[in-house]
């Protein structure tokens, strides 16, 4: 049986990738820094600081004793702060850099460890479309993700010759707390219309295909770059934002 861990497991996208992962019959190790409440029988619920370099050891251990030998890392922790550059706290900023970059370095660092030591495995870091796309008032937030992305196909590059893949995958605007904690009323579904025609004051284009995401659709191409029929593909950065980055 395969063992997939996977970090902010209980956010939006979090949670559907655990999900989607339990039902393809992978045994999923769900991370964050408070334990996610399990409601799988396939899924232990972990907590810990990505940021925390021996509290991510700690638990890729445990859920290696628990259920198996990792062989699916799922980087998807992510923290956002907006606004202007120059009205951003440094807390903020630093934020963004802990979670969202660092947190990516640890889980990596980690399990990769052990799937090179294995011969074999996948790793898939959720991004963002910010991390290729300028983006007004989500500087500290693009500039974390950009660094995630770099990050991981330059891991990816070292770990190749061992048989361990790594690829991205950047959301675009996805239906969450998080996209909605942006919204002057976040139970007000009428802004879905406002995302998808996107805000030229602030130089961001609509989505092409005229939906926003749902947390499923991240978490099925998460699921594809984690199996077999991706085992070719590696060092990759997949947007899945229906065209709201205009194919970077």
């Amino acid at each position: 049986m395969s063992t997939a861990f996977v970090t902010g497991a209980d956010g939006g996208i979090g949670r559907a990738i655990v999900a989607d992962l339990a039902a393809r019959g992978y045994a999923v190790a769900a991370v964050d820094r408070t334990a996610p409440v399990v409601e799988h029988e396939r899924v232990l619920g972990l907590a810990a600081d990505v940021a925390d370099p021996a509290a991510v050891e700690a638990a890729v251990e445990h859920a290696e004793n628990a259920l198996g030998p990792v062989t699916a890392l799922v980087c998807g922790a992510g923290v956002l702060r907006t606004g202007p550059v120059l009205e951003t706290s440094d807390d903020d900023w630093r934020a963004c850099l802990d979670v969202n970059a660092t947190g990516v370095f640890t889980a990596c660092r980690a399990v990769g460890r052990r799937m090179v030591a294995r011969g074999g495995g996948s790793v898939v870091t959720v991004a963002s479309n910010a991390a290729g796309v300028p983006r007004a008032h989500m500087a500290s937030y693009a500039a974390s993700k950009a660094a995630a992305t770099a990050f991981t196909r330059s891991f990816g590059l070292e770990v190749a010759a061992h048989g361990v893949r790594a690829n991205v995958v950047c959301p675009g605007s996805t239906d969450t707390p998080m996209l909605r904690s942006m919204w002057p009323d976040p139970d007000d579904d009428r802004s879905l219309a406002d995302v998808v025609a996107g805000s030229p004051e602030l130089y961001k284009v609509g989505i092409p295909l005229g939906r926003v995401g749902e947390p499923g659709d991240i978490a099925a191409t998460v699921a594809f770059l984690l199996s077999g029929a991706a085992r070719h593909v590696t060092l990759q950065t997949l947007y899945v934002d229906g065209g709201a980055s205009l194919g970077p």
